[in-house]
């Protein structure tokens, strides 16, 4: 689950350097579940995979933001992988911090893919898909309706 942070780093800093920065903790990789107690001072923090937290695990990380600190939270609402009974914490967390000063939330499409370009083709179809059926939905839940009557 940490290969694709490790794949971005090789694609960004020359292996010797990373190895420095690593060795250093310049650069530290480390599982949310290592969060706990620790405040991140003077620190560019990355939350990668985010609507995959619970809503302890999202405040809990928020919580760790020190002095001299930014964050970047990521998250893709298409594909959460938490158990069905279970809510992604960053629904909750994106609407009660909406409109705090110093913090942004800026939402990403297909046009913003900067992967191989059918990617962008794929993303497009799924949301097409998406939208089609969300008509048809809407549209068996209007026909499905009981009409009251007037007497």
């Amino acid at each position: 689950y940490l290969r694709p942070l490790y794949d971005a780093l090789d694609d960004m800093i020359p292996a010797d350097k990373l190895a420095y920065y690593m060795s250093t903790r310049t650069i530290e990789i480390a599982p949310l579940a290592y969060m706990r107690g620790r405040t991140l001072d003077n620190a560019f923090i990355i939350l990668d995979e985010a609507q995959n937290t619970n809503d302890l695990q999202i405040k809990m990380f928020l919580t760790r933001i020190g002095p001299n600190a930014k964050a970047i939270i990521t998250a893709d609402p298409t594909q959460v992988d938490l158990p069905k009974n279970q809510q992604s914490g960053l629904w909750r967390a994106t609407r009660l911090l909406k409109n705090i000063d110093g913090i942004s939330h800026i939402e990403l499409d297909e046009e913003d893919v900067v992967r191989h370009r059918l990617v962008k083709a794929i993303i497009k179809a799924y949301n097409k898909d998406d939208e089609r059926t969300m008509i048809e939905k809407e549209g068996r839940e209007k026909t499905e309706r009981p009409v009251a009557k007037k007497s």
